[in-house]
């Protein structure tokens, strides 16, 4: 059965040790809640989920609006109770994110189609193979602020995310607990690469965004194996990150540095159910 709460200590208490025996798998729900530790605020009208089976949670789910509903890890047949329980309770869900294969399949017991979706792909970082590239890497600190947070949207845009989040306290808390490392070329920031908190003993490199003018000079893939490394040294004992499958130049950086691939995401909006 299904069982939902907007107490975020509720669904760890339950769920935590269900998401932790595969955390790489589970990369994004331990993330979030991590995150939500550090600081990050509960949005409104969030909620969280688990599924249990002969008394044992074998399942997780959360949406933190306007972020789309995440499946974690789950067995195929809790989906289709899922969609029941989530009618039940008039929960809205336009768009889906999680492994392919959930995602799928909640498409379909939701009963709708989805025309529009963005495919990724989890990797994990095996050797790390750092790049030799103009500049050095360094941590952000608050008189960067007004990039960073420049940055962050025009990745937000690029990609065509919807976050919801307050940007300016967003930089300032990711800023002030270190997530944030840049790469500078000459006197000038040219790109910049974030961390997650740990979580399970893995921590999460994204987002990773080069502005158009210093692009195609090596300095995502320097940036991003500068975080990975500090990542190792001071956080946690893997590192992963996603891709966007529609982008090949940026899986080629990633695989060129030592990340090798797991597994496929992708994020799917709902057409609306006749």
């Amino acid at each position: 059965m299904w069982i939902f709460s907007s107490d975020v200590a509720e669904y760890a208490k339950h769920a935590e040790a269900f998401l932790r025996r595969e955390p790489v798998a589970n990369t994004v729900a331990l993330t979030l809640l991590a995150g939500l530790r550090s600081g990050m605020p509960v949005a409104e009208g969030s909620f969280f989920g688990w599924w249990s089976e002969e008394g044992e949670v074998c399942g997780a789910v959360f949406r933190t609006p306007p972020r789309p509903l995440y499946l974690a890890g789950m067995p195929p047949s809790s989906l289709v109770p899922l969609a029941g329980a989530l009618r039940e309770r008039g929960l809205d869900v336009p768009e889906v994110s999680g492994p392919v294969e959930l995602g799928d399949a909640f498409v379909a017991a939701w009963g709708s189609t989805s025309s529009r979706r963005r495919p990724e792909r989890l990797y994990r970082l095996g050797t790390l193979a750092v790049p030799e590239v103009p500049g050095a890497g360094r941590r952000a600190d608050m008189g960067d602020f007004p990039l960073v947070m420049n940055w962050f949207q025009a990745f937000t845009d690029e990609v065509s995310l919807i976050d919801g989040a307050d940007l300016a306290e967003l930089t300032q808390r990711r800023i002030a607990h270190g997530d944030v490392h840049l790469w500078v070329d000459g006197d000038a920031p040219v790109s910049l690469a974030g961390v997650s908190p740990e979580a399970a003993g893995m921590c999460r490199v994204g987002p990773v965004y080069t502005p158009p003018s210093c692009r195609r000079r090596g300095y995502g893939a320097a940036v991003t194996a500068y975080a990975s490394r500090m990542a190792l040294a001071e956080r946690c004992q893997e590192v992963v990150l996603f891709t966007d499958l529609n982008n090949p130049t940026s899986n080629a950086v990633y695989q060129s540095i030592g990340y090798e691939p797991v597994s496929d995401y992708a994020h799917i909006a709902l057409d609306p159910v006749p």
